[in-house]
């Protein structure tokens, strides 16, 4: 008993439930069940021999089935116990005691968190991939040219708006931005440019001037000075082993066969399809699975034997599940991936020796109070930057998958916790775990490259469990936020997981009783072009990120356009980057702008919603010009995973 109108009315009335401020989860399943009820309905049949009970069993397997979504509790974990642990704090007031414009500070602060839903780790981007059947890592690497443009746009406003009118950013006042400089580093202070390196360089190797500033706090200070250094190194090192030695030889090298190559590629792990997704007969060996939640993908017109939905084989998938894999790279089919970039050599020395230049003036002009920001700097910004590249370089880089990414990425956050209360202990720990991890790798035969990762690894767990068990026991504080963010991080994983069970049996309901079949119809005949389409397609979801989460619009709406996009030839890596940055500007536009709520909560009381909501404004159309940029060049959003993976 099918019939698109019920399709329709059933849309309807999630859109109405979900303003009427209904649990959305728990209103899909509701409403997704009943519906279904109706369509299976039998006469013939008693009412609990009703198919839309094995729908519901199915669906509910299918999501527990996802391997895609189990990066989604570890990312969560490392933002909650990075926000517990007190790693990051919220920016508004710091920057109003310093005299900023309230409409500068809100709107800067409302801009920049709500990048967090474009730029990787993004739980977001997760979401999305699990629900439109795309691979994490092509997704975060799309995803990360457009999250640095868009973040020089609003820095190139705020500069502007800084320069033009300076009253609305005023100058510290001295005691406010200067740091004190103990007496031992004025003493090592040389020349016309007080620069102080050269005398710490002097003091390490003149034992006369070590002894009297103190060989530990030289060492300390040659230390700081090293990470700028060692960090410049790092990152033009791992540019070229990737470029060069681990992408290319995949070309390069003439020794490898077609056959290995086909097998290095059909070995890369990909999601397999849930049982609630297959028909009853099997499916051929190269049959990709289906993306959960996308409804023209789910039309079960009919319940096979076992209960299970026959797909028609018009909305087969043709581009692949949900990818956790390695590597993505299959250098046989594509003409981008695991070659040398044109100019790469040119770009890559003129650029270290910018680099070198910039370091050497950088340390030729350093005085001793700048070395004792350096320090600040190092103890408050660096772990956090280091923890969150060496997260986003694994996945991009196919040393790991997003699991396993967001498992490092748990783990390191856990580390800096520990840390910043008891640095000492950790880093002794850390040692020990460091010299056993190195031990077992030489035992077991391993290049020098795996000894390091060993010993990092077994440094970092050391480090972090051994302490971290310790000061549990004597540490109040430290239980708190451990408690705090597990219980944080299982409530928001119930969620998401509570919305993709509803939105499987949602959409596949939708699709049965043909309401996608009528959307498809009603879209495709306004013969629209594919500007036409996008225009269309991201006005909807600016006007649904007014009134609902960022969830919702993911698993409920996006599971209909996505199916269109083929028909159009839009990329859905490019649709779901544009999406994600779509939603940016509906979070910071009146007149709902979830953002300016929540920084109205924890803003002081005489900052009031207008000021947050003229604060943000400009930053809605500073999204726009971004997605527009997006359109007019696809390769700022699809060249880095074209390149890193192939098309």
């Amino acid at each position: 008993m099918s019939d698109p109108s019920l399709g329709l009315t059933m849309l309807g009335l999630i859109v109405v439930s979900i303003m009427m401020g209904y649990p959305t989860a728990f209103t899909l399943m509701g409403l997704g069940a009943i519906f279904g009820f109706i369509a299976f309905w039998d006469p013939a049949h008693h009412w609990w021999q009703n198919r839309i009970f094995d729908l519901i069993a199915q669906r509910t397997y299918g999501v527990m089935t996802n391997d895609t979504l189990l990066s989604v509790p570890l990312f969560v974990f490392m933002g909650y116990i990075m926000e517990r642990a007190a790693l990051v704090d919220i920016a508004l007031r710091p920057m109003l005691k310093a005299g900023d414009d309230i409409k500068l500070a809100s709107g800067a602060i409302t801009a920049g968190g709500t990048l967090g839903i474009l730029i990787p780790p993004s739980v977001m981007l997760i979401v999305y991939a699990a629900v439109a059947g795309q691979s994490i890592v092509k997704l975060y690497a799309a995803a990360m040219l457009p999250g640095f443009f868009l973040t020089f746009l609003y820095l190139v406003y705020i500069l502007g708006w800084a320069i033009i009118n300076p009253r609305i950013a005023p100058k510290l006042p001295p005691d406010q931005y200067r740091v004190s400089v103990p007496d031992y580093l004025r003493a090592l202070e040389r020349g016309r440019s007080r620069s102080v390196v050269p005398g710490l360089i002097a003091a390490a190797f003149r034992p006369v001037l070590a002894r009297s500033a103190g060989y530990r706090l030289i060492a300390r200070d040659l230390a700081a000075i090293a990470v700028p250094i060692m960090l410049t190194i790092g990152t033009f090192t791992a540019t070229w082993w990737y470029v060069v030695i681990y992408n290319a030889p995949e070309v390069t090298t003439a020794a490898v066969s077609p056959a290995t190559k086909a097998t290095a590629v059909t070995a890369a792990p990909v999601a397999a399809p849930a049982p609630a997704r297959t028909a009853p007969t099997a499916a051929p060996a190269e049959e990709k699975p289906q993306e959960l939640g996308t409804a023209a993908a789910e039309q079960p017109q009919e319940l096979g034997a076992g209960g299970e939905a026959e797909k028609p084989a018009a909305h087969a998938r043709t581009d692949g599940g949900p990818e956790e894999m390695t590597s993505l790279r299959d250098p046989s089919k594509d003409s981008g991936a695991g070659q040398i970039p044109a100019h790469f050599y040119a770009w890559f020395w003129g650029l270290g020796g910018f680099s070198a230049l910039l370091l050497l003036v950088y340390f030729w002009r350093m005085d001793g109070e700048q070395l004792e920001i350096l320090k600040e700097l190092i103890a408050s910004v660096v772990p956090l930057g280091v923890l969150t590249a060496i997260v986003l370089a694994v996945i991009l880089f196919g040393i790991c998958t997003a699991t396993e990414s967001a498992a490092v990425g748990a783990l390191g956050a856990m580390y800096l916790a520990v840390m910043a209360r008891y640095q000492k202990a950790v880093w002794w720990w850390s040692l020990v775990g460091f010299v056993i991890g190195i031990a077992l790798g030489w035992y077991e035969g391993e290049d020098w490259a795996s000894l390091l990762v060993a010993g990092s690894i077994a440094g970092t767990l050391v480090g972090t469990v051994v302490p971290g068990l310790w000061y549990l026991r004597v540490s109040p504080e430290l239980r708190r936020n451990m408690k705090e963010s597990t219980f944080l991080t299982a409530k928001t994983t119930a969620m998401v997981c509570w919305l993709f069970v509803g939105s499987a049996l949602f959409s596949a309901v939708f699709a049965l009783h043909g309401g996608q079949s009528l959307i498809e119809r009603w879209v495709l005949s306004m013969n629209l072009s594919p500007l036409g389409f996008q225009i269309i397609a991201q006005l909807i979801i600016f006007l649904l990120g007014w009134p609902l989460e960022w969830t919702e619009i993911i698993v409920i709406f996006c599971p209909i356009f996505i199916p269109l996009l083929a028909h159009f030839h839009i990329d859905p890596i490019l649709f779901g980057t544009m999406v994600a940055v779509n939603l940016q500007a509906a979070f910071l536009s009146p007149p709902v702008a979830m953002s300016a709520f929540y920084l109205k909560g924890v803003a002081p009381k005489h900052v009031t919603l207008n000021q947050i909501f003229a604060g943000m404004m400009p930053y809605m159309i500073i999204v726009l010009i971004c997605l527009v940029f997006m359109y007019v060049w696809p390769g700022m959003t699809l060249w880095l995973p074209e390149f890193l993976y192939g098309k």
